[in-house]
């Protein structure tokens, strides 16, 4: 059993993206991600305030726009509607949940598809799912990026995805799938669940419930990708997948944390990078 370093390979993609960014300076182009959070949410400030600092240490701009839990829905569209015409910057990111008077899909929609670093617009769903290039949403894309550095074929595989989030689970099943997986998403309403998920090679655990995933539910040398991360009563952190007894079962695994949680960030940049230089080819 291989234990997969989201840590390590994250390290690696902001190495890259670091250096482009700073060519891209050199040219006179610094890329840049405004980040907007509403309201006083400890998560998400400590998310936040963990993507600044991602973002300054790869040589990119950072913009934060702090709003306070009163703010209303047209006040926040119209920064977003500024943002989006403001031309040095390249990456929107509304960090959610937004407080619950502000429709979340709206505020999604009204980010400028060729800033939506996070990869929720439509019309980058409908890229996603066509096949064709556009943003994709950073957990899933780093989850590939993880694939592709430890050497592990997705074609031909099956996989089961257990998950249907918009976030994760949807995108994840269509990344898989463009990469010639076959692919089964299952969710709360799947009937017989292991045995689904003991015919696969690939098990991608999306649900947000600590230890779901069991021994008896994976196939020997599956690959285990485990997205969830859970914070037990005695303040343990721990994933969707009950690590001690699959662990022996996988050829490899993503631990939690260490796993897939920092490839989110680093694909995060990824994506504001490719924004800046599509912004250099128009420019």
């Amino acid at each position: 059993m291989q234990i997969i370093d989201g840590k390590e390979i994250s390290n690696r993609v902001k190495e890259g993206v670091k250096a482009e960014a700073i060519a891209l300076k050199d040219m006179g182009i610094t890329p840049t991600l405004a980040v907007i959070l509403v309201g006083e949410d400890k998560a998400s400030q400590t998310y936040v305030a963990s993507k600044e600092k991602s973002t300054i240490a790869c040589e990119m701009g950072s913009v934060a726009h702090k709003l306070p839990e009163s703010t209303t829905q047209d006040e926040l569209l119209a920064l977003i509607e500024l943002l989006n015409a403001d031309d040095s910057i390249d990456g929107i990111l509304v960090q959610l949940p937004l407080p619950k008077h502000i429709d979340s899909n709206k505020i999604l929609e009204a980010i400028d598809p060729s800033k939506d670093v996070d990869g929720f617009h439509p019309i980058n769903v409908g890229k996603l799912n066509s096949g064709l290039d556009g943003f994709v949403p950073c957990t899933p894309l780093g989850i590939m990026e993880l694939l592709k550095e430890y050497n592990i074929e997705v074609s031909g595989k099956n996989a089961v995805v257990i998950g249907r989030s918009n976030i994760v689970g949807k995108p994840m099943a269509a990344l898989l799938l463009n990469a010639g997986a076959t692919v089964t998403i299952a969710h709360s309403k799947t009937k017989d669940l292991a045995k689904v998920c003991q015919n696969a090679q690939i098990i991608v655990v999306a649900v947000g419930k600590p230890n779901f995933l069991t021994a008896d539910m994976v196939n020997d040398g599956a690959v285990v990708i485990d997205v969830g991360i859970n914070r037990l009563d005695n303040g343990k952190l721990v994933g969707d997948c009950d690590y001690e007894s699959v662990a022996p079962k996988c050829s490899m695994i993503t631990p939690v944390p260490g796993g897939v949680g920092p490839m989110t960030i680093a694909m995060l940049l990824s994506n504001t990078l490719k924004s800046a230089k599509n912004r250099k080819l128009k420019g």
